[in-house]
This record gives C-alpha cells, structure tokens and sequence, in this order.
C-alpha cells in the first residue's frame, strides 16, 4: 500500500498518475475530500497536525510519501511544519514503512554555483531556518536507525494544472493567450525548472528501491537556462512574440502589502536575482533517468493545460 500524505497537490497528484500507471494500490489523505474513481486508489481525510489521524492513516503502508503543502507564510510553516514531521515519524515507525519525503531546496540558501545533494545548508530566509530544521530532524532519525527514509527535493515546478507556479500562471497561460509574460527577477540568470510529470515519475523510482534510503536525491531536472531563453523557447512553441514585463523585489513588496502569499515570496526573492542551479545528475546517473526538456515539456503543456488560444 502506497499512502500519500498531503493529497491533492501537483507533485501529489504526479505521483499517483504514476502510481497507477504501475497499477499500484494507493490511499490519498488529505484534510479537504478527494473524489475517486478507480478501484485501486482510496481516500481518508486526516489532519497531519493530528497525531493519531496520521497514525490511522498509514495503517497497512509499506511507503508512505509526504508532499504536503501549507499555506505560504512563515509563521504558520514555523507553527505547523515541526509538528508534522513529528507526526509522520511516529506514525511511520508505528508500522515499520518507509518515508519519502519531498522537499524543496530553501535550506541551501544563496548558492554560488551548482546546487547538489552535498551542498551545506546556508538558509538565508526564515522558511529556509524552517526546512534546514525539519531536513536535519529526519535526517537524524534516519542516522538514529529508527526510520527508513529519504529526502527528495526538487527545484520550482512547472506544468501544474493547479496554477500554483509562477512559470505556468505568469509565463505559460500568458503566451497561451497571446499576452505578455511576466519574469520575477532577472531574466539573464540562470535558473532551471522541474517538469512536474518528472517529479512523480522520480518520486514512484525512489518508492521502488530501499537502497535509496537515507539519502537526499534530488529529482530528475533539465539543465539550468536563462529566463530569456526560457521565454524565447515557449513563446517560438506558442507562436507568440517573446514580450515579457520584468518583476522586480519593490513591486513584490506593492503586491505583498494587499496578497499575503506573494508577501511570503520577498524573502526568497534572491533565488530570482541570482543564477539558481539545481544539479540532479546523482539521481539520473544512479537510475539512468534523463530528464524531460524543456522543449517537450513546455510543447506538451501547450497541447494539454495551456492549449494556445485563438484570439
């Protein structure tokens, strides 16, 4: 039994097209219902701050996956995120499953050059504090023998349905719609992008081995491009002028004072006004796994979630 705490998300819902692929059986929790249709995939709703709710949740598991998401603002990561690490430590040595937890790479903080699983955690945000003590929690207990586990991290998504991606809500839907995009940060730094089908696809290989445990994989990503090239490429795949506006950390600031969730996005607005290299080559060597390009993921996005759009 492969059980996914935190349901419902992109990576989450990556995951189980994966899963199904393979025709495995799956249990989604979540706190908010998930409709289900296929027989091999079941729902309970469990609060993942509520000990026991989690406990019962992961009754009968051999992997549990925890892609959670909270609500962006540090406080409440501060508030909630030890509590639920704690949480689903105990409740996976209560049934003796592995963990394998997605993570994303704010710990690393202020990187200057490639991004990799032995780069020193340097958090220069609060929510990065936040990570770096939830990663090294388990970590220790992964070290202590009382978990089998393993952390994987991916860089920011693109090509969620969900719109919760600066790429597809501010760069993909814009040029479906022949509109002009707009790039947090400097367009001529380096930053590179995990497809999201990549993710689940990498999160199921990592379910599949126990040798993967009690290490940091980060999950199969293209090499890092620039926001120009990365704009010139999906607006040459739409047909569209590579227009864009620029945004800058003043007008996140504007913004922010109105939205609380862009007001979350300030303090890490240095992953956009530096070059950001997440290097996954340990996980495509190790399980000979070549990561989608840019070119297909952006051209496969175009003929699903963001069809071009005749104006």
């Amino acid at each position: 039994m492969y059980v996914i705490l935190g349901a419902g998300g992109p990576s989450a819902n990556a995951l189980t097209a994966e899963l199904l692929i393979h025709q495995k059986n799956i249990r989604l929790v979540s706190r908010k219902p998930i409709s289900v249709s296929n027989p091999n995939i079941s729902w309970v709703q469990a609060d993942l701050l509520n000990e026991a709710q989690v406990c019962e949740a992961v009754k009968d598991a051999t992997v549990v996956y925890l892609c959670a998401g909270i609500i962006y603002d540090a406080k409440i990561w501060q508030q909630q995120w030890p509590m639920i690490i704690n949480n689903v430590i105990t409740a996976v040595k209560s049934v003796d499953a592995r963990l394998i937890f997605l993570d994303n790479i704010y710990m690393y903080g202020l990187v200057n050059g490639p991004i990799t699983e032995q780069t020193p955690y340097h958090p220069c945000s609060v929510k990065g504090e936040i990570r770096a003590s939830v990663a090294t929690k388990l970590m220790d207990e992964m070290a202590a023998g009382n978990i089998r586990a393993s952390i994987a991290r991916a860089a920011d998504f693109y090509g969620a349905s969900s719109m919760n991606s600066f790429i597809d809500m501010m760069v993909l839907d814009k040029y479906s719609k022949n509109q002009s995009a707009q790039w947090v940060g400097n367009p001529k730094k380096l930053h590179n992008f995990s497809y999201i089908p990549d993710v689940g696809k990498g999160l199921y290989i990592l379910g599949q081995d126990p040798k993967s445990d009690h290490q940091i994989w980060h999950l199969p990503t293209a090499k890092p491009i620039t926001g120009n090239e990365f704009m010139q490429l999906a607006a040459q795949i739409y047909q569209v002028e590579p227009k864009h506006t620029n945004i800058n950390k003043l007008m996140l600031r504007l913004v922010g004072l109105f939205k609380k969730v862009v007001a979350g996005t300030v303090e890490m607005y240095y992953q956009y006004d530096h070059d950001y290299q997440f290097d996954s080559s340990k996980f495509e060597q190790y399980f000979n796994f070549e990561p989608t390009s840019y070119a297909d993921g952006i051209k496969n996005i175009s003929e699903t979630m963001y069809k071009k759009q005749n104006n």
